[in-house]
């Protein structure tokens, strides 16, 4: 009779690396000093005290994050000033995202159809443009939407403001605060807020879309075609479809990263109308100086730009289980 056959024995894991957990180490500290550390001293200074003569002092006080959800007043005048701020930070970062993924997917699948030498060339501009700064971009802008010498002059000197006053178009865009009464004005609106911070991520979205449609399955496109079905069509049953989750990550980072937005919305935005970003550096470095109330604002900024990424990756799974 045989002996039963005896399991081979585990392999043992192989032994660390030398070095490996001084790397691990220097890698955890860096990534500690560079993200963990400066929010939590802007954590512990929103709990901060203003003093007379706009400094102020370490204190464990909710004062300000009850300004922000309730005005300075307190709950017997609620203002919600901030909250509008934040609401309109929202509509800015949200809408800018969107449009900006809406007009890059288009634009990024037309370039996947090209040849290679295409692509390329256009990869190098739009990774070329990136490197001009946001202040050299929204001076462009405001030049070429400027009253006096942009296209609300363009506007006049053709006699597209007549011709929108004959049809009717010029008093509704009165109503949105577009235009005077004597011609088109584009600021300070929020279609002009919108437009300069869509084309600040449009590079961007590009970017981010160009990996997931160049790898579509060319094979899932002809058999789409073989079935009879048009252009629009493919695109809207294969294409879409196949790029659902880029799309929506690529908004999402877009999202978040308008958040921080400054210059386009100092200038191109309405006093009114302005972000957060405007209030907390009115608050640490502006006029108001109180740098504790400035950090409540950037700690809520910041939780709530994680809500909404915690929110977009539960909706994603969710879609992920139901496909």
């Amino acid at each position: 009779m045989t002996a039963a056959a005896q399991p081979a024995p585990a392999e043992a894991p192989p032994p660390p690396r030398p070095g490996y957990g001084s790397v691990q180490a220097l890698l955890g500290l860096t990534l500690a000093v560079l993200c963990v550390a400066p929010f939590v001293i802007v954590l512990v200074v929103s709990f901060g005290q203003v003093v007379e003569g706009a400094a102020w002092r370490w204190a464990l006080s909710l004062e300000n994050y009850a300004r922000f959800f309730v005005g300075l007043e307190g709950p017997g005048d609620p203002s919600f000033l901030y909250l509008q701020k934040l609401g309109w930070t929202l509509l800015y970062a949200g809408v800018a995202s969107v449009v900006a993924v809406a007009f890059a997917f288009p634009f990024t699948w037309l370039m996947t159809r090209q040849s290679r030498r295409i692509q390329t060339l256009w990869l190098v501009f739009l990774l070329s443009s990136l490197s001009l700064s946001e202040v050299f971009v929204v001076m462009g802008w405001d030049v070429l939407l400027s009253n006096r010498s942009g296209l609300p002059m363009v506007f006049r000197e053709t006699g597209l403001t007549d011709w929108l006053q004959a049809v009717g178009w010029f008093d509704t865009l009165r109503e949105w605060g577009m235009a005077t009464p004597r011609n088109v004005r584009f600021k300070t609106s929020v279609f002009a807020t919108v437009l300069t911070m869509s084309y600040l991520v449009f590079p961007y979205a590009v970017i981010l879309l160009y990996p997931a449609l160049s790898r579509l399955d060319p094979a899932m496109l002809e058999a789409a075609r073989t079935m009879g079905a048009r252009p629009l069509t493919v695109i809207r049953t294969v294409v879409l479809p196949a790029a659902r989750l880029p799309l929506t990550g690529a908004a999402l980072l877009l999202f978040v990263y308008l958040l921080g937005a400054y210059v386009a919305v100092s200038v191109f935005a309405d006093p009114a109308r302005q972000t957060l970003t405007i209030t907390i550096y009115e608050s640490v470095r502006g006029a108001t100086l109180n740098a504790p109330f400035g950090a409540a604002q950037a700690v809520i900024l910041l939780l709530t730009a994680g809500a909404f990424l915690l929110a977009s990756l539960r909706l994603s799974r969710l879609a992920e289980a139901r496909s």
